[in-house]
C-alpha cells in the first residue's frame, strides 16, 4: 500500500471541481423559474415544457453509478474533463434551441453529462484528502449542495429580471458556458493526473449491469417525474418491473464478483462496508423529506400569495444561508462528534418544518414570507449538519478504488429520494388546495407535516446507526483489550 502524500494543490482542485458540480446541481432547480417564459417563447404546452425539468432529473439519476464506475476505471480527472466539456456543449444546445423537441433532447443529454460529472467530485475528495481534512472537504461539498438547493430559484429569477422576455430564459443555460470554460482550463492544470493503465473495455465495464440498473432506476423515476401529468396512474406498472430488474441486477453483480471481474456496483459495499447501507438510506430518506419542499414553497408563494419568481426564491434563502454555514462547520466536527451531528441535524430539520406548519396558520398570508424566515434558517442549520457528516461517515470505510461508484450510488439514492419526495409533497399540496377551496396556508401546513414525517423516518435510521456504531466501537475495544491481555500473558 503506497504512503499517502498530500497534493499541495488539493484545495484549489477541490474549489474547481465543486464550482463545476455547483452548475450541475443548480440546473436541477434553476430552470423551474424560467418554465413559463420557455412555454411562451417556444409556443408549447405545459406538459412538453415540464420535460425540461423532468428529463434532466431522469437522465441525471440514470447514469450516476455508471459515471462513478467509469471514473474508477478510466481515471477521475479524465472523466471529469470529458463530462464537463459535454455539460458545457449541451448547455449551448439547450440555450440555442429552436423548438421544444430540441430543448428537451438537449436537456436529456445535459442530464447525462451532469450524472457522469457528479460522482467524480466525491471520488476526488476520497483520493485527495485523508482524516480530518476529508471531513472538511465533505463539509464544503455539503455546503455547495445546500446552496444549490435553495439558490437555484433565486438565480433563475435574477437572470430573467436582467435579460427579460422573450429570450431571457436562454441565459439560464448560457450562463454555464463561461463558468464551465474557466473550470475546464483550471481543472486541466490542477487535477492530479493518473497513470494510464492497460484495460479492455469489455472486461472493465459491466454493460449488462449498466442495462439492468438503468431499467431499474428508470422504472422508479419515470412514473415519479411524470406524476404531475398523471404518470403514477398511467405508469404504475413500471414499479414491479423495477423490482424484477433490481433483483436481477443484484444477482448479476454477485455473479460478476464471483467470476473475479469488475462489477458496475459491488454489492459487498452494502453488506461488507460498515455504515454504508445505513448512511445511504439516511441520505435517500432525508432528500425524500426535504427536497420536495422547494416546489411546494414556489407554488405557495407564487400561486397563493402572488409573489414574483425572484421574491419567491428570496423567501427561502434563509435555508440556503443556514445550510451553507452549518455544513462547512459540521464537516470540521465529524471526527469529534460523528453520527451525533446527523441525529441533531435531522431533529432540527423536523422541528423547523413543523414550526413552518404552525407559523403559516397563525400569521396572515401577507406576513408569511417574513414569518417563515427564522424556521427556514433553523432548518438550514440542521440540513447542513446532515449532508456533510452523512456523506463523510457513509464513505469513510469505502476503499478508494471504489470511491466513484460508491459516491454515485449514494447520489442515485438521493435523486430517487428527491423524485419521490417532490411527487408526494406536490400531490399532497395540490390535493389540499383543491379540497379546501384554495386554502394555500392549510395546503402548505399539510405538506410540511408530511415532510417532517419523512424526515423523522430518516432520524430513526440515523439513531439506529449511531447505536450500531457505538456497539462496533465497544466490540473493537473489547477485542483490543483481549489481545493486549493475551500478549501480556504470553510474555
Amino acid at each position: 500500500m503506497t504512503e499517502y502524500v498530500p497534493d499541495p494543490r488539493r484545495w484549489r482542485a477541490l474549489a474547481v471541481t465543486l464550482a463545476a458540480g455547483l452548475m450541475t446541481l443548480l440546473d436541477v432547480s434553476i430552470v423551474n423559474t424560467a418554465l413559463p417564459a420557455m412555454q411562451r417563447g417556444l409556443n408549447t404546452g405545459s406538459g412538453t415544457v415540464q420535460w425540461v425539468v423532468s428529463g434532466y432529473a431522469l437522465t441525471f439519476g440514470l447514469v450516476l453509478v455508471t459515471g462513478g464506475r467509469l471514473g474508477d476505471a478510466l481515471g477521475r480527472r479524465r472523466m471529469f474533463l470529458i463530462a464537463l466539456a459535454a455539460f458545457v456543449a449541451t448547455s449551448v444546445l439547450a440555450g440555442a434551441a429552436t423548438g421544444p423537441t430540441m430543448l428537451v433532447i438537449a436537456r436529456l443529454a445535459q442530464g447525462c453529462a451532469a450524472g457522469l460529472l457528479t460522482p467524480q467530485n466525491s471520488g476526488l475528495i476520497q483520493d485527495l484528502f485523508r482524516g480530518a481534512e476529508r471531513g472538511r472537504a465533505f463539509g464544503i461539498f455539503g455546503a455547495v449542495v445546500g446552496i444549490s438547493t435553495a439558490v437555484g430559484p433565486v438565480l433563475g429569477g435574477v437572470i430573467l429580471a436582467v435579460f427579460g422576455d422573450p429570450g431571457g430564459w436562454r441565459w439560464v443555460f448560457f450562463v454555464n458556458v463561461p463558468v464551465g470554460a474557466v473550470a475546464f482550463v483550471l481543472a486541466m492544470r490542477l487535477l492530479p493526473k493518473t497513470e494510464r493503465r492497460p484495460m479492455r473495455v469489455r472486461s472493465e465495464i459491466d454493460f449488462v449491469g449498466i442495462a439492468l440498473l438503468a431499467i431499474t432506476v428508470l422504472g422508479v423515476l419515470l412514473p415519479l417525474v411524470e406524476s404531475e401529468q398523471g404518470g403514477l396512474a398511467k405508469l404504475w406498472w413500471l414499479f414491479p418491473v423495477a423490482v424484477v430488474f433490481g433483483i436481477g441486477f443484484v444477482r448479476w453483480e454477485r455473479r460478476v464478483v464471483a467470476r473475479e471481474r469488475s462489477p458496475l456496483l459491488d454489492v459487498r459495499l452494502f453488506t461488507g462496508t460498515p455504515g454504508y447501507s445505513a448512511g445511504a438510506a439516511v441520505g435517500a430518506l432525508y432528500f425524500c423529506g426535504f427536497a420536495g419542499i422547494w416546489l411546494v414553497f414556489a407554488l405557495f408563494f407564487q400561486q397563493g400569495l402572488g409573489y414574483t419568481p425572484l421574491q419567491s426564491g428570496l423567501s427561502v434563502t434563509p435555508f440556503a444561508i443556514g445550510s451553507a454555514v452549518s455544513a462547512a462547520v459540521a464537516g470540521r466536527l465529524v471526527p469529534r462528534f460523528g453520527r451525533r451531528l446527523s441525529v441533531t441535524g435531522l431533529s432540527l430539520v423536523a422541528f423547523a418544518l413543523l414550526l413552518v406548519a404552525l407559523v403559516v396558520e397563525l400569521v396572515p398570508p401577507s406576513a408569511a414570507g417574513f414569518a417563515v424566515a427564522l424556521p427556514l434558517l433553523i432548518g438550514g442549520i440542521g440540513g447542513g449538519m446532515v449532508l456533510a457528516p452523512n456523506t463523510t461517515l457513509t464513505l469513510e470505510c469505502v476503499p478508494t478504488s471504489m470511491a466513484g461508484v460508491a459516491g454515485g450510488a449514494l447520489q442515485t439514492g438521493q435523486r430517487i429520494g428527491t423524485a419521490i419526495g417532490t411527487a408526494v409533497l406536490a400531490s399532497v399540496f395540490q390535493s389540499v388546495v383543491v379540497g379546501s377551496n384554495r386554502d394555500y396556508s392549510l395546503a402548505l401546513t399539510t405538506a410540511m407535516c408530511c415532510s417532517a414525517g419523512l424526515t423523522c423516518v430518516a432520524l430513526v435510521l440515523a439513531v439506529l446507526e449511531l447505536r450500531a456504531r457505538r456497539n462496533r466501537a465497544a466490540r473493537d475495544e473489547e477485542r483490543a483489550a483481549a489481545e493486549a491481555a493475551a500478549g501480556v500473558h504470553r510474555q
